[in-house]
């Protein structure tokens, strides 16, 4: 049987350039060789695409520039400084791509006009889930309990400080937590007790996003995360616990220091169990993601009372990362997961295909 060409996207322009390179090597890794193909797309910082050079082989001869065509009729890659070369076709795309220009909806797109059929959520709910303050908007309003927050643009902070620091005290009490509207694995996130704190960390967040959120924090809160699979009839993992090793599951907790518990399962009750899954499972409708997603909570400890932090529409493909190892724990092997994920991207580009692009024209008389 011919071999199904698997395009890895990964690198990326954003603060999670190095992270995405880690999951990628991880998922290259980890496909059946016997029915896949693996064809390395990087994305290097400056936004150029070189084709043929996997992770550990970047800035190699094997590279060439190459680009992606908006045309549904091409469905490949096209060299950029000969013509003399074929089209390198793909079948589906793979995007491990984290963060800005790449989980926010903007290669989604790229992927819909080029008409190849991709892993993962679509534009829509790429972007929404790659927007803190949005994706807060849409779970309020399907019910779900979110903790207290404000939302500050840039602009604001760089020119009126002092009264963003004043909403911010009236409005929710420490400590809190400051982040980047439109990034994830906690890059430019800090936590405040005071208010030199707070000035310092909305400096930080506003580095990296125009839009900044202020977020009221929970005291020494227990943090769970699910992984949820699937299209139209997503299904939830068991609950995984990340136990810091630092105040807080900050980037340096996570990548570097390596010293963080992740307890698979999760020491909750039945019941918690049931109802963060549920709640995992009615996020991942709300934003109408496919394919996969992590959904973070928060349980507070006094109340053990539930929120939900956020659902991260790529999540983490590291060997130390949540969303496999809960799938593993759940039954489902690394490189099963990865290919039910393609099975899913194929089934929803089918389903896509069978809407009418023409009106009959018998019907404008």
């Amino acid at each position: 049987m011919k071999k199904i060409r698997v395009g890895i996207i990964f690198g990326g322009r954003s603060g999670e350039h190095n992270v995405s390179i880690v999951s990628a090597t991880s998922v290259i890794n980890a496909l059946d060789k016997t029915k896949y193909e693996a064809v390395p797309i990087y994305i290097n910082k400056k936004g150029k695409w070189l084709f043929g050079a996997g992770p550990k082989e970047l800035g190699s001869e094997r590279s060439e520039y190459v680009y992606l065509p908006p045309d549904p009729t091409a469905r490949g890659l096209v060299p950029i400084k000969t013509s003399k070369k074929s089209l390198k076709k793909i079948d589906v795309i793979f995007p491990v791509l984290h963060g800005p220009f790449g989980e926010d909806g903007t290669v989604q797109g790229l992927l819909e006009l080029a008409g190849i059929p991709y892993v993962g959520a679509g534009v829509a709910a790429s972007a929404v889930g790659m927007d803190k303050a949005l994706m807060k908007k849409v779970f309020k309003g399907v019910g779900l309990p979110v903790l207290s927050y404000l939302v500050l643009l840039r602009k604001e902070i760089e020119g009126e400080i002092e009264k963003c620091v004043a909403t911010v005290e009236k409005e929710l009490d420490y400590p809190l937590f400051i982040k980047p509207a439109n990034l994830g694995s906690s890059v430019g996130i800090t936590k405040a007790h005071s208010r030199n704190e707070l000035i310092e960390g909305l400096g930080i967040a506003c580095q990296y996003d125009r839009k900044v959120v202020v977020e009221q924090g929970i005291d020494k809160a227990r943090e769970i995360e699910v992984a949820v699979l699937g299209n139209d009839e997503p299904q939830a993992s068991i609950c995984g616990e990340v136990v810091p090793s630092k105040e807080f599951y900050d980037y340096e907790d996570k990548y570097i220091l390596g010293r963080a518990k992740l307890l698979i399962p999760a020491e909750v009750s039945g019941s918690q169990s049931d109802k963060i899954r549920s709640m995992a499972v009615r996020a991942f409708k709300a934003i109408d993601c496919a394919g996969m997603a992590r959904a973070d909570f928060f349980i507070e400890r006094k109340t053990s009372q539930i929120f939900i932090d956020e659902v991260n529409t790529i999540p983490g493909f590291t060997s130390i990362s949540m969303y496999p190892k809960l799938w593993e724990a759940s039954g489902v092997e690394y490189s099963e997961l990865i290919n039910r994920l393609i099975g899913l991207a194929l089934e929803r580009y089918n389903d896509k295909i069978k809407n009418i692009t023409d009106f009959p024209s018998k019907l404008l008389r």
